[in-house]
């Protein structure tokens, strides 16, 4: 299997869309996804870029990508998200996943800094054991905590 893993480009980002879609689908959330591909080249590749992106591409486009941003940590300071790591379906088992993990693992470095962090799915029993497999510990006692659009308004309001 001959694939590369480079940085993203914003012509790239109509493929990206796609492969986000698809994890949407996977995830049993299609109808989630809001975010256009004019929004991915506006807040990734303007003056002050929200993100970084890798993608892995074969001959045949672009079959996988790792989204990581800055994040800061009052304990460790600056660290690294690792938004979403995408494998096509397709490709998955290829070692495209590994590559594009090793990627990012080498980015966070290279930034120096003190963690990488991201959310797996408990039911993704793959990834999670793909993750341990790796080192990464999973936070069991961690809950996810996320404010949606309507209840942002519905507070801001109220309060």
């Amino acid at each position: 299997m001959d694939y590369i893993i480079r940085d993203a480009q914003a012509n790239d980002m109509a493929q990206v869309l796609d492969l986000i879609q698809e994890l949407a689908n996977f995830e049993n959330e299609p109808d989630a996804v809001e975010v256009t591909a004019q929004d991915l080249v506006r807040e990734g590749f303007g003056d002050r870029p929200l993100f970084h992106c890798f993608v892995a591409e074969t001959q045949n486009g672009i079959v996988g990508i790792a989204l990581v941003y800055f994040r800061f940590s009052t304990w460790k300071g600056r660290t690294v998200h690792l938004e979403d790591l995408i494998v096509k379906e397709s490709m998955r088992g290829t070692g495209i996943g590994m590559a594009l993990y090793k990627e990012v693992m080498q980015y966070a470095k290279e930034k120096g800094v003190k963690r990488v962090e991201w959310n797996v799915l408990d039911w993704n029993t793959h990834a999670v054991d793909f993750y341990i497999r790796s080192g990464a510990k999973i936070l069991d006692d961690w809950r996810v905590v996320q404010m949606d659009e309507q209840g942002l308004q519905s507070f801001v309001s109220e309060n």
